[in-house]
């Protein structure tokens, strides 16, 4: 193979970040040599891949090193052998920024997917275009990430151009739970918790808004810590407020106790959540408390789709840790994304030395079908795939019970 090593590591890092020394070096003419025209190219991630929220970060981490040993395997860029250098973020922005740096030093590194917080993304965004880095999120579905501040009056403004994410967002995702509550399951009350994070918040207040348009009503209104186990008070208060929902915007770490103190608590109500939710973990946690509730994530079932086949094959065959099933299928195509850039900006292992600003451009042509839907990119850098999925714990399982899309006009 004509190649010249951009050196990827498969690395799962439980400290700060990492900075590598970067292999190969420019020739005089724009491109890089590493002595046998061969380039390895490193493809960033970053994710929680310790802690609270490592399930779904590690499905972020191995979804992309499927893709990784396919185009390695199938020689899909000639010239180039892809690796992975994966960076733990413990969904800490602070240490998430420092990821960032750590990628933009090393010159091997073309292109980075993650990471899954959208609170951590908003550290690292201004990091990597000020390097013309791309960044695909598989995960942040906050829609000031790439529709600016102000995207909720009308006025849209896209802030980085390297900021890239297969998954659409929460403009979308709270409309079309709030529309599934009040008009699938004939809920009239909710009560509206979230855990004070960018995405948690975020979430909820449009939640909120969705419900209320629907003809809703809210009974009541609190917020928890990151962290809290004990949410006693908070039961009372939920339980004495006469709601027949309760709508929890943040991770699955604090909805899968809450709900199960609020169902010993003799409130049986349903417990409903955005994707942050969505995993094996939040059963296997709650127990019988979670079920009957419910999870909106991003896309249709991976489970379901002919074309992730092979992926899932591939992930259980390899005992891969993590759940696959959240984001594992977006992480596999914004992977492949920055492959076929890489593809189509690095020539017989030369890298030119604008070769991460043309990756940038090439991202935004994208237009292939990937094995979670179509991926392309609009204006501002979101998905164009607008699928969303509503899941019911039913046996003791997620069971998807409502796919389709949310017009949020």
């Amino acid at each position: 193979m004509r190649q010249r090593s951009l050196l990827i590591l498969t690395t799962v890092l439980t400290t700060g970040a990492l900075t590598l020394t970067a292999c190969g070096s420019r020739d005089d003419k724009g491109g890089s040599d590493s002595g046998g025209g061969n380039a390895t190219v490193i493809i960033g991630v970053d994710a929680p891949l310790t802690g609270p929220n490592s399930a779904t970060g590690l499905g972020l981490q191995y979804g992309v090193q499927i893709a990784v040993d396919d185009a390695n395997e199938k020689k899909t860029v000639p010239g180039v052998t892809f690796k992975v250098q994966a960076l733990d973020d413990k969904a800490l922005p602070a240490t998430g920024q420092q990821n960032a740096s750590a990628f933009v030093a090393n010159d091997d590194v073309l292109g980075v997917v993650g990471p899954l917080n959208s609170g951590v993304a908003t550290s690292m965004q201004k990091t990597f275009a000020s390097a013309d880095l791309v960044e695909i999120s598989p995960a942040n579905t906050a829609p000031e990430l790439t529709q600016g501040k102000n995207w909720n009056s009308g006025t849209k403004k896209r802030d980085y151009d390297t900021y890239f994410r297969t998954a659409t967002t929460d403009a979308l995702q709270g409309g079309f739970a709030s529309q599934y509550a009040y008009q699938t399951l004939k809920k009239k009350n909710v009560f509206v918790v979230d855990d004070k994070q960018t995405y948690g918040a975020g979430l909820a207040k449009l939640f909120k808004a969705g419900f209320l348009k629907e003809g809703g009503k809210v009974a009541g209104e609190d917020h928890v810590n990151t962290g809290d186990k004990d949410f006693s008070t908070l039961v009372t208060k939920i339980k004495s407020s006469g709601a027949d929902i309760l709508y929890y915007g943040g991770q699955y770490d604090e909805s899968e106790i809450l709900t199960k103190q609020l169902k010993d608590a003799g409130a049986k109500i349903p417990l409903m959540g955005g994707d942050g939710m969505f995993t094996p973990t939040y059963i296997q946690t709650a127990g019988k408390a979670s079920e009957g509730d419910l999870a909106t994530s991003v896309g249709t079932p991976v489970d379901t789709l002919p074309a992730a086949k092979d992926f899932i094959a591939k992930y259980k065959a390899k005992k891969y840790p993590g759940d696959y099933g959240t984001y594992g299928g977006y992480s596999y195509d914004a992977a492949t994304a920055i492959i076929k850039a890489v593809g189509n900006v690095v020539k017989d292992g030369k890298v030119p030395d604008d070769a991460r600003k043309q990756i940038v451009a090439e991202v935004q042509k994208s237009n292939f079908e990937g094995i979670a839907g179509p991926v392309s990119f609009d204006e501002y850098g979101d998905t164009t795939n607008k699928q969303l999925t509503v899941y019911q714990v039913v046996n003791g399982a997620w069971k998807a019970v409502k796919s389709g899309t949310y017009d949020a006009g």
